[in-house]
């Protein structure tokens, strides 16, 4: 399996050692005159080919580090390249915080002197023999980033969006290589997100459910209320109806102490929602984004290795390239995109980073508050109600009842019939003969 170290491997600048001397004909100092007119025609022809693309010159003054760097790789240069440009521009450095240097743009001189003609590595003995300061001239190559995103780039994408979710074993053997960035674990945190939602939304509807039942149960005690309240009016005698009065008015405000408590835990299922319906969202979103935004930079960075591969393959058999010897404009764009495709990258990790601390705490923090704000709302209901009925005795409560207060009539049909079996005949003639009533309260018996 190929690995592939975004932002290092591919591009740290590689020196080969190039001879500068070259076998010539003898008596060929015309054979020289036509081989630099020749040169010269061809550079004109590359400089020509820019695939549409402009530039502008300009100069930038760089103060050094204290390694005596300003933080750039430069590629081109003599003598397959009419041309020296900027590789990559590396983090924390002082051509990173001046902001003026890209990635493939071209460099044109240093501290006023031409670099036309010259090596990379020349061109690097230059800069690091300026002292403090550093004076780069410099073609700004204005590139579309839409024409760099070709598609094979965007099949790039999708590869590296499959082999994503693949294991090393499976990615072996159907022969894909792995684009490794870096240990980077952001993405399986979307699948832990989704774990968490799927919480969130259980507790949601769990609570719903059990603030649902609640309410029911306060209708209930409402209905008590107003049943024991008409009973209350109806009773004749006084101690009984004041008792039975009372009785109702302790289970209406019992429903009312109910809604007070439900008022006060509402909010937690905004909060939840909140949470629930926003931030997680939200969250996945980002991420969702951080990894198009990583599997474009590897797909660029994979796009430049096998650009560098195929100028190394060319370079060892020694034939030119055509887009190199035309100004590598190609390159340069593709150079340029990657760098874009990277600042993307971390600005858009830094704000998974952030958002997914948050959440993390407000998930720890949180979900323990609104708990505790349903079971201490729960605990006042309740330690409400017991003060209510503990500190008032209302029974038993005597009332005065008519001898045939709870004896029914019965609702079954009477069914005469001669031809009934002696068995029916007894039963019903033990039935008739029987007068006493059935009392459903044994202590009123006489």
């Amino acid at each position: 399996m190929k690995e592939i170290e975004g932002g290092t491997e591919d591009d740290e600048l590689i020196d080969i050692n190039q001879d500068d001397d070259h076998d010539h004909p003898e008596g060929g100092h015309d054979d020289d005159e036509e081989q630099k007119a020749l040169l010269g025609s061809l550079q004109a022809v590359a400089y020509q080919n820019t695939m549409g693309m402009t530039v502008t010159s300009g100069s930038v003054t760089i103060t050094k580090d204290n390694s005596n760097l300003i933080g750039i790789s430069i590629g081109g240069g003599a003598s397959l390249c009419p041309c020296l440009y900027i590789v990559q521009v590396f983090d924390n450095t002082p051509a990173a915080r001046d902001g003026t240097l890209q990635s493939g743009d071209e460099l044109v001189g240093v501290n006023g002197a031409s670099v036309k003609g010259k090596t990379k590595v020349e061109v690097a003995k230059m800069i690091q023999a300026c002292k403090e300061e550093v004076t780069i001239n410099y073609n700004k190559l204005h590139a579309d980033p839409q024409q760099g995103k070709t598609l094979d780039i965007v099949l790039k994408k999708v590869k590296h969006r499959l082999v994503e979710n693949m294991s090393t074993a499976t990615a072996d053997a159907l022969g894909l290589s792995r684009a490794i960035l870096c240990n980077d674990t952001l993405v399986k945190k979307l699948e832990e997100l989704e774990q968490t939602e799927m919480m969130y939304q259980g507790l949601v509807e769990h609570a719903k459910r059990v603030l649902k039942a609640f309410f029911d149960l306060l209708q209930v005690y409402k209905a008590f209320g107003d049943t024991f309240a008409e009973i209350g009016v109806r009773e004749p005698q006084p101690r009984a109806s004041e008792v039975f009065r009372q009785f109702g008015d302790y289970h209406r405000q019992m429903e009312k102490y109910g809604i007070k408590m439900l008022k006060s835990v509402k909010p937690i299922l905004s909060d939840l929602g909140t949470y629930l319906y926003k931030a997680i969202p939200d969250t996945k979103l980002t991420i969702r984004k951080y990894a198009d935004t990583k599997f474009e930079y590897l797909s660029y960075c994979l796009k430049v290795k096998e650009m560098d591969d195929e100028e190394y393959s060319y370079g060892a058999l020694q034939e030119p390239l055509y887009r190199v010897e035309t100004g590598n404009y190609e390159y340069r764009l593709i150079l340029r995109c990657r760098q874009d495709a990277r600042t993307r990258f971390a600005r858009l990790r830094s704000d998974v980073l952030v958002k997914l601390e948050l959440l993390d705490n407000k998930h720890v923090q949180d979900v323990v508050w609104q708990l505790q704000r349903l079971v201490a709302g729960l605990a006042e209901f309740h330690g409400e109600t017991l003060s209510l009925l503990q500190g008032n005795s209302l029974f038993p409560i005597e009332v005065d009842l008519a001898r045939s207060a709870f004896q029914y009539k019965s609702t079954s049909p009477v069914v005469q019939d001669g031809a009934e079996d002696e068995e029916d005949d007894e039963l019903l003639q033990a039935d008739e003969a029987k007068e006493e009533f059935i009392s459903l309260i044994p202590e009123l018996r006489d």
